[in-house]
């Protein structure tokens, strides 16, 4: 079977072809030395010693005369820009800041590249230059640089015709980029390490971005199958399938639209036969209304986003299959539109969820609990997983909690909480765990039923968690609220694009760190 990228399942589903793509540059790594043509750039630190002896000694002597003049100290991130070099065959000099050096740390590297990627010019070729104060970066240093370089350079401009063709003749942009290092090839490996996961985050992006008229609950479980080839077990349920397996909660939401609802399982069998998996479980409401209980319309366009915990899934799973973990892992998707017609549910209406628990809809923009309680007892159920990770944007309380710099993190257990924590650390997608107790589960409480699916104005994050914690069994479990960084979330180095990715490194990190030969 031919490999069948996201843009193909899409064309495949909508008849549409991807008239733009994201031009990535074509990054090789080669050995130190000063480059002669096209561009270099010439990290340097806060001191801004240059390599007396090194291979950039040349250009970095070049450079040094413009420092007073451009202001230019070495900040992190920082650049200055030297024209048509005198006596060089060079076309530009760039130095780029990487600040104190004893502030370096892993993630440190991968924004120096997306820095980088910031100060190309034209299409020709760019040389970097992994050198610092004549000590040469490790090989996994200039890899996180190329893996940096390839995340700033996605953009999403797929229906954009002839405008989108003039913005892109002035685009920032490099086509062929090399990194020169004092290790080529052990770069390299280190790099094809790091690629999957650089597209697990790009096939994120994509879903997130892509409009709610062009993905469907049927589209993204197309996009979701299109993984197979990646040596992922792909199944997707439909609606018959899962009123058979009683999900009443999930199915509920997405009756009022005309675009069925979906479930699917994505499976990475890399471990050993005995072990359980690892289960990571994704939000995926393509659009949503609020359904009867309607969003207002102001900013309601950006909730083609809000199956950013099921993107982040799926991106996650293709990061895990493409770089073959040796871990099993399990990735589920509830996929549904919540909409509004004369099927629509109302407030007041009551559900059974597939655990058999009843649950009063209160109010229906509160729906992706809904969804996802359902396929956690599934889940659970059918995987009987070692423990669970639920993604989704769930709440608008969470980020007046914590804005849009950290994530919401809630679990039953204080080891997979540290595990998350350190791995966000790790890869700056940063969480913040927040409490829970017996004092919000009585919040959610009903008169009428089980339970009821909000619990009032204050501590709505908390309370959403509560209702999810009812549909977990005796298991390790993290609920994971994106809402504030998976979307419109602010621009960073590695990141220019409306939809983060936010997630996808967090959890393949996790799953390397902890799960992989455990």
């Amino acid at each position: 079977m031919e490999e069948i990228s996201f843009a193909r399942a899409i064309e495949f589903s909508t008849g549409q072809k991807r008239q733009h793509m994201t031009a990535k540059p074509t990054i090789t790594f080669a050995k130190l030395s000063a480059p002669r043509k096209g561009s270099a750039i010439l990290l340097l630190a806060d001191d801004l010693a240059p390599s007396a002896t090194g291979h950039a000694c040349d250009i970095a002597n070049q450079l040094e005369r413009s420092f007073a003049v451009s202001g230019f100290k070495g900040a992190f991130g920082s650049s200055m820009e030297l024209l048509a070099p005198e006596n060089s065959p060079l076309d530009r000099l760039t130095a780029l800041g990487v600040g104190k050096l004893d502030t370096l740390n892993e993630h440190s590297w991968l924004r120096l590249g997306g820095a980088a990627a910031a100060t190309f010019r034209g299409r020709g070729d760019v040389t970097i230059i992994a050198e610092l104060n004549d000590q040469p970066v490790s090989a996994a240093q200039a890899a996180a640089i190329g893996a940096g370089i390839l995340l700033r350079s996605y953009s999403f401009d797929k229906y954009k015709t002839r405008a989108g063709e003039e913005e892109d003749a002035g685009k920032d942009s490099a086509r062929r980029l090399t990194i020169a290092c004092a290790e080529p090839a052990a770069a390299k490996r280190a790099f094809a390490e790091l690629l999957p996961v650089v597209e697990g985050v790009w096939l994120a992006r994509d879903l997130v971005n892509e409009p709610a008229n062009t993905l469907g609950p049927i589209e993204f479980a197309a996009a979701a199958k299109a993984l197979e080839t990646l040596g992922l077990v792909v199944e997707v349920l439909t609606e018959r399938e899962l009123k058979k397996l009683g999900m009443g909660a999930l199915l509920g939401v997405g009756q009022g639209s005309s675009r069925p609802s979906r479930v699917v399982v994505l499976r990475w069998n890399g471990g050993k036969a005995k072990d359980k998996p690892v289960a990571l479980i994704g939000k995926g409401v393509v659009f949503d209304t609020g359904g009867n209980s309607m969003k207002t319309p102001g900013g309601m366009e950006e909730m083609k986003g809000d199956m950013g915990g099921a993107a982040a899934v799926v991106g996650a799973m293709r990061a895990i299959a493409g770089r073959k973990a040796k871990a099993n892992v399990v990735g589920i998707i509830g996929v549904v539109e919540n909409m509004v017609d004369g099927n629509a549910q109302r407030p007041g209406d009551i559900v059974k969820s597939m655990s058999g628990q009843t649950i009063e809809v209160m109010n229906t923009d509160a729906e992706g609990r809904l969804v996802l309680a359902d396929v956690l007892w599934y889940c659970q159920q059918r995987f009987q997983p070692r423990l669970m990770i639920d993604l989704a944007t769930l709440t608008g309380a969470i980020m007046v909690s914590l804005g849009q710099f950290h994530a919401g993190l809630f679990s039953n257990d204080d080891e997979l909480s540290g595990q998350l924590i350190a791995a966000g650390l790790a890869t700056h997608e940063r969480l913040w765990r927040m409490p829970m107790g017996d004092d919000y589960d009585k919040l959610i409480n009903s008169k009428n039923a089980d339970m009821k699916n909000v619990g009032g104005r204050y501590g709505g994050a908390v309370s959403a968690a509560q209702f999810l914690q009812r549909f977990v069994k005796d298991i390790p479990w993290a609920h994971l609220d994106i809402a504030g960084t998976a979307m419109a979330a602010p621009s960073s180095e590695i990141n220019q694009s409306w939809g983060t990715g936010f997630g996808v490194r967090l959890l393949d990190r996790f799953v390397r760190d902890t799960c992989e030969g455990a």
